[in-house]
């Protein structure tokens, strides 16, 4: 994932610090974050809260810089710009090992936590107890305490907001042009960027790519499509089909009966192992399938984890939900930012024709929840960024299975860019960077962006193999 150029360390320091700025080595501090074995460096970036009263109340902007392995690194580094609207960059850390260390040969890494996220002054509700086993009125009105308790401007954490602070990030670390990495909402971010800073962005990687004009709680038709994927993978599976051959029957079967309020569970609470009482209701059942999507290896499970509640043997379902809750491998999303955010961008443009076209019970719950939540917000409608074409060179990633931004989202956001390779890779979900050559393939398109990407690699990334009992998924 690192682009290697011979160049000397005095030339280097040429072009990437302009007079006066001490290079990325020297600035901030040493620090060790989860995610990351080594030593990084913390800088931490002084912003105005609001960019229209900037000498109003400021924010600490968090960023770390994963300097370049080898001396001579070249001027341009790759930004990380995470995902949600919510998750920090921090939360990602784990990916330099993996996916940017091809990258990090020759190139900085610097990964901001947008404001609002991780260690840029979350934006957050505490953790609630027991909130798997609360019953959804008890859930919605300390959504409601939360939103009341908080008192920030909430319209100063959009995405606008975030592409200023990426531009003030570049100018004080003191790189002249840099290339971006978005994942998911963070490709929508790295959008707003390069429209707004066009002469600064040498090249775009977008991963899992929001288009200009998605709204995201209207997921409903991506969501659908993905499960009917599951579902036609499952039969054209011999032994999946063999296991579980009534698996579309069993699932409208399960969604009908939770939707009837008829399942009542008790079950051993996983930290205690004290029974606990559990009521399945429709947003958390369907809430927890939408989740297993996004994951190639999780929708392979899903068609064992229907079937067992079919039987009425939720143990493996419920598990699987709480894997999603607090013993989840990545920090938990800002829940109020990812308000502050969709509310101000996404809800205003959810009109009745959309909601009709896009209507799907697995996100309609959802929908509803998020719509409700931002009255209580009351943030202005955010003004739509001009769609004007994106010059630089930009790869875009896509999984032919993600339930949010399949590569239909990625084909649309392509029109509106002069230079875009588009690369889909089947039986995948959401997130390609990590996976099989990808990490090769991030680095040989930063190291020659205005080549073609030889991606024919990609097909050889297996699919996960189907969970036909207990013991997990067949070798």
């Amino acid at each position: 994932m690192k682009p290697s150029l011979i160049l000397t360390f005095s030339l280097c320091a040429l072009l990437a610090f302009p007079a006066g700025a001490k290079p990325v080595s020297q600035q901030g501090r040493s620090c060790h974050l989860p995610g990351s074995e080594e030593a990084l460096r913390c800088v931490t970036v002084p912003l105005p809260l609001d960019y229209a009263k900037p000498a109003g109340p400021t924010l600490k902007l968090h960023v770390t810089v994963a300097p370049a392995f080898r001396e001579a690194a070249r001027p341009d580094p790759l930004f990380i710009l995470a995902g949600g609207p919510g998750q920090a960059g921090t939360d990602v850390l784990v990916l330099l090992n993996h996916s940017f260390r091809r990258v990090r040969a020759t190139r900085d890494i610097v990964v901001i936590d947008q404001r609002g996220t991780g260690l840029s002054d979350k934006l957050d509700c505490p953790a609630i107890a027991n909130e798997e086993t609360m019953p959804a009125a008890e859930q919605e009105q300390a959504a409601r305490n939360c939103i009341a308790a908080v008192k920030r401007p909430f319209s100063a954490y959009g995405t606008a907001s975030a592409a200023r602070d990426i531009e003030q990030v570049r100018l004080a670390l003191g790189y002249d042009t840099i290339n971006l990495w978005g994942a998911s909402y963070g490709t929508r971010l790295a959008q707003h960027y390069a429209r707004a800073y066009p002469a600064k962005v040498r090249a775009l990687i977008l991963d899992g790519v929001v288009a200009p004009d998605q709204v995201i709680p209207a997921g409903g038709r991506d969501a659908a499509a993905a499960l009917e994927l599951v579902f036609s993978d499952c039969a054209a599976n011999p032994a999946c089909q063999l296991a579980y051959p009534a698996l579309r029957q069993e699932y409208a079967a399960v969604a009908a009966r939770v939707a009837s309020g008829a399942v009542e569970l008790e079950l051993p609470d996983p930290r205690t192992a004290r029974a606990v009482k559990v009521q399945m209701n429709s947003e958390r059942f369907l809430g927890t399938v939408h989740g297993i999507l996004y994951s190639a290896a999780d929708t392979r499970r899903l068609p064992f984890l229907i079937h067992s509640a079919y039987a009425g043997r939720w143990q493996p379902f419920v598990a699987r939900r709480n894997a999603a809750g607090d013993f989840s491998s990545e920090g938990p999303v800002a829940q109020l930012l990812h308000l502050a955010v969709v509310c101000a961008e996404d809800v205003p443009r959810l009109t009745p024709a959309l909601r009709k076209d896009d209507d799907s019970p697995l996100t309609a719950a959802l929908t509803t929840r998020i719509t409700s939540l931002c009255a209580l917000l009351n943030v202005v409608p955010a003004a739509p960024q001009a769609s004007t074409a994106i010059k630089a060179p930009v790869l875009m990633l896509s999984g032919e299975n993600d339930p949010v931004t399949p590569p239909r989202r990625a084909r649309a956001a392509g029109e509106l860019m002069a230079r875009a390779q588009h690369l889909t890779v089947a039986h995948v979900g959401h997130g390609i960077s990590q996976l099989g050559c990808s990490p090769r393939l991030l680095r040989e398109f930063l190291d020659k962006p205005e080549q073609q990407v030889d991606a024919a690699c990609l097909k050889e990334i297996p699919a996960p193999t189907f969970q036909l009992g207990s013991a997990g998924p067949q070798p």
